[in-house]
Order: structure tokens, then C-alpha cells, then sequence
């Protein structure tokens, strides 16, 4: 990787989103309402608005996926900050409005749960995405940190994207996105060599080719081979530069990947300018979600008990 500056991520990253993804979010609110709702019915169809607040410190992401639950239940959205808004630690603190929604009260609250499980869960890998980017960019490291296959099924769509909020690499999307050849395939066919003449056969120029290698020996023959892409996997930090610095001086065109239980702790053990890639599950896959709230106006009589309340609550302490 030859320059630090990193591209400016498009204002519409929704446009890559295929056209099936809005009956995923068709399909997680018929999976939350199966048959009716006796909340709705308590609370009816009259018009009312509610303030989106977000409650902890990290990245919001996942407003296409949120936006289309309340449009789908005739709701409108209002977004007070962008997708990327870093939510700040006071913010968090202060509860801030990050959108307002509005429509007929038992919409409102019908989509409630299933918009704010993808704004928290979504709002969690672009987190994760931005803390491990941020940390290779202090570091002066030139590379990109990637994402992984560990996603959570039916839910990676979101989860790939966003990786892009957060400013990380997505990696392979699938099975058909790229050809990874790991260990299995390896031993399945009995060489890298043959692994990889084989992959060529059926996919051609257009697409790359990883091989996952555990010695530099594997390395090497996987270039040979034609390999784009080598992922030296489980190595400490101080040997894979080592590796990746022998293998980048002869095939200088190769992408060299670091992968295998890389945690933030560990990311800048593997920083090396011979090192592209350094992969990490755990930004799909075991992340930290943040978390938002759907509140409706209090009414005035509510807010007047409270404070009664508040004021008598110490008189009895006293008693």
C-alpha cells in the first residue's frame, strides 16, 4: 500500500444494496408480528411522533435497513444526523435525538423493536470498524483492516454494510465474490498447486484468488501457482512481517493478508509495509452493540406525578 489517505465513503452506499434487500426487512417484521398485536390495540391508530435517541458512544449506521421498517408501517423518518455520525460520549449521556418519526401510534410502536435491533447491532460493527481503522491510521500503517465471512446468517447484508460506514473492508462477500482456498481445499485436492490451476480454470481472469498458508514454504507455492492474494495465517506479529517481507520482495504483486485471532491488542504487532490486509473476525462476529431507545412524548400529567413523587420520595426516607 503505497499512500495513508483513505477514500471519502459515498453519501449513498444504499445504492449498492441489491434489489431484494428491502423483503429481508419485510420478512424480520413478519417474524416479530406472526399473528396480531394486542399492544396496538391498546394503543390505537391516532397520529403521534416519537424522538429516536441514541444512548451510547459509536458510529450510526443502518439507516436505509431502519428507514424502510417505519416506511413499511406507514411511518415517517426525520434523521437529525447522518449515517457515520460519530455519537459522542456526551451525547450518549445526554440521550441525544438522532431522528424523529412519525405516523399512527401502534405503527410507531410495531416497529420499534425491529428497527432499533438493526440500528444497534449495525451501529456496533461500523463501531468496531472505526476503532480498528483508526487505531492502523495512528499507527501510520497503510493497509486496510477487512471484515470476514462471520457474519450472522440472514443478517450479514447489514453487517457487510456496515463495515463500509465504519471505514473498513467488507472482504470477500461470498462464496462467489471470491475464491478462497483454506486448508480443506488444500488437503482435499492434495496440492496448492492443483488447488489453485483448478480455481483458474473456473473463474477465470476477472476473478482473485486467495490461498490461505500457514508456512512460507505454502507461500511461496501459492504464488508460484498465481495466487493473488496469500493470507499467512497464525503467525505472531514479528514472524509474519518477517514472511511477508521475503514473499512482497519477490512477488510484489501479491496482497498479503494477516489473519488468525488478530484482536485490537494485538493489531500493531502485524502494522508492516509489506502487510495489505489484516482481517478480523470479530467485527462481525462477537461485537459490542450500542444502544438506542424509541420514546414518544411524556404527557404533561405524567411529567407533574413524577415530580410529586420525587418530592414526597424523600419525606418518606426521613420517616
Amino acid at each position: 500500500m503505497s499512500s495513508t489517505k483513505d477514500a471519502t465513503p459515498p453519501s449513498n452506499l444504499q445504492a449498492l444494496l441489491p434489489p431484494h434487500w428491502r423483503e429481508e426487512i419485510v420478512r424480520w417484521i413478519k417474524e416479530d408480528m406472526p399473528k396480531w398485536d394486542v399492544g396496538g390495540l391498546v394503543v390505537g391508530e391516532e397520529d403521534h411522533h416519537a424522538m429516536l435517541l441514541g444512548k451510547s458512544e459509536g458510529v450510526l449506521a443502518g439507516l436505509p435497513f431502519a428507514t424502510h421498517v417505519f416506511e413499511y408501517l406507514s411511518c415517517t423518518v426525520e434523521w437529525l444526523q447522518p449515517e457515520g455520525h460519530y455519537i459522542t460520549a456526551d451525547e450518549a449521556a445526554s440521550k441525544a435525538p438522532v431522528a424523529k418519526v412519525s405516523g399512527p401510534t401502534r405503527n410507531l410502536l410495531m416497529a420499534e423493536r425491529t428497527a432499533l435491533n438493526i440500528l444497534s447491532r449495525a451501529s456496533g460493527v461500523a463501531s468496531a470498524a472505526h476503532k480498528a481503522m483508526s487505531l492502523a491510521r495512528e499507527h501510520g500503517w497503510a493497509g486496510r483492516v477487512a471484515g470476514t465471512r462471520k457474519t450472522t446468517p440472514g443478517f450479514g447484508i447489514v453487517e457487510k454494510y456496515a463495515l463500509l460506514v465504519g471505514g473498513a473492508d467488507t472482504h470477500r462477500m461470498d462464496l462467489s465474490n471470491m475464491v478462497m482456498l483454506k486448508d480443506n481445499h488444500i488437503w482435499s485436492t492434495g496440492s496448492i498447486t492443483d488447488s489453485v490451476a483448478r480455481a483458474r480454470f473456473a473463474c477465470g481472469f476477472s476473478t482473485k484468488i486467495e490461498v490461505e498458508c500457514t508456512s512460507e514454504q505454502d507461500a511461496r507455492e501459492a504464488c508460484e501457482a498465481g495466487a493473488d492474494v496469500i493470507m499467512l495465517d497464525n503467525y505472531s506479529g514479528d514472524q509474519l512481517n518477517q514472511v511477508a517481507s521475503r514473499i512482497k520482495a519477490k512477488w510484489p504483486h501479491v496482497i498479503i493478508e494477516a489473519s488468525g485471532g488478530i484482536t485490537l491488542e494485538t493489531m500493531p504487532s502485524f502494522f508492516g509495509p509489506a502487510v495489505d490486509i489484516i482481517s478480523q473476525g470479530a467485527l462481525t462476529n462477537g461485537y459490542d452493540t450500542l444502544d438506542f431507545s424509541l420514546k414518544v412524548p411524556k404527557p404533561a400529567a405524567f411529567a407533574a406525578r413524577s415530580r410529586a413523587e420525587s418530592d414526597v420520595a424523600p419525606k418518606r426516607q426521613r420517616k
